[in-house]
């Protein structure tokens, strides 16, 4: 029996017959312009992928196939987070869908609160690892060896230096940063980001650590993207809501759009070339 992982790429291969897929892109909070950008675009919604779950948002999510520079890329538009339904494995389809359509790599995307005084609202990071003190993990319950993921090295850096360089290229600064899940929905006290910072963490945010942990289970790089939106409880004075998060992440898509259409250039040629 096919699960439903194989039948959302029987699917999808349906409609692109045997082209490759080349990376997948998560869109995090207020990025899903990002996805208007690309060109020869098959949209699937979620409603026809089994198994896919759709987010808390009213936007309707959907899978997006096309490219983006020279990358034939699938972008989720709409990614279910934990605190949605309380599902860890919310993102455990569309993973491995990607895997079995021959992606090696994986961009996840996510707004940020920062917890440091040096990283402002409107910088652009890369998660070079993550502290998870929750006890949830969506492994817990699989069977077999592979749940036992190494986890050292889960973001890649070869991906982060290839980032760093389109980055360059378009004269963008890039921040390096230790990302701590904090699941929500609500925002972290002011007590909760002054052990953050104890811990050694520089964001904060709701999402990326399932993924990630799902992505390296079906053997997927990660190169993860934080979206800083705010400065995280205790570091600024105005409250924080959804909203202004959605319009700061929304401010600064444009520009991540080009900026991964440059990494994109620069990684896919090079992997193209070592096939």
């Amino acid at each position: 029996m096919q699960s439903d992982a194989e039948k959302c790429a029987e699917l999808v291969r349906s409609q692109i017959g045997d082209a490759r897929i080349d990376v997948g892109l998560v869109l995090g909070t207020g990025l899903a312009g990002i996805a208007d950008q690309v060109g020869q675009a098959i949209v699937i919604p979620y409603d026809q992928l089994p198994g896919f779950a759709r987010p808390a948002s009213e936007e309707q999510p959907v899978l997006v196939i096309g490219l983006l520079g020279t990358a034939r890329i699938a972008i989720f538009r709409g990614r279910a987070n934990y605190n949605d339904a309380g599902d860890i494995n919310a993102m455990r389809v569309p993973l491995e869908m990607l895997s079995l359509l021959g992606a090696k790599c994986v961009v996840l995307t996510s707004a940020a609160g920062s917890v440091r005084t040096d990283i402002n609202p409107g910088t652009l990071v890369t998660i070079t690892d993550h502290i998870n003190l929750t006890g949830l993990n969506p492994l817990i319950g699989e069977r077999g060896r592979d749940r036992f993921v190494d986890m050292a090295g889960a973001y890649d850096r070869h991906l982060q230096e290839r980032f760093a360089i389109a980055c360059g290229q378009l004269g963008r600064k890039i921040h390096e940063a230790v990302y701590m899940w904090l699941p929500g929905p609500s925002f972290e006290t002011a007590a909760e980001i002054r052990a953050a910072q104890a811990l050694g963490a520089h964001v904060v945010g709701m999402a990326i650590v399932p993924e990630t942990i799902l992505a390296r289970r079906f053997g997927l790089r990660v190169l993860a993207l934080g979206m800083v939106t705010n400065l995280a409880a205790g570091l600024r004075m105005e409250a924080l809501t959804q909203e202004s998060r959605m319009r700061a992440a929304a401010a600064a898509a444009s520009s991540l759009a080009r900026v991964l259409t440059k990494f994109f250039e620069i990684w896919v040629v090079e992997s193209r070339m070592i096939r």
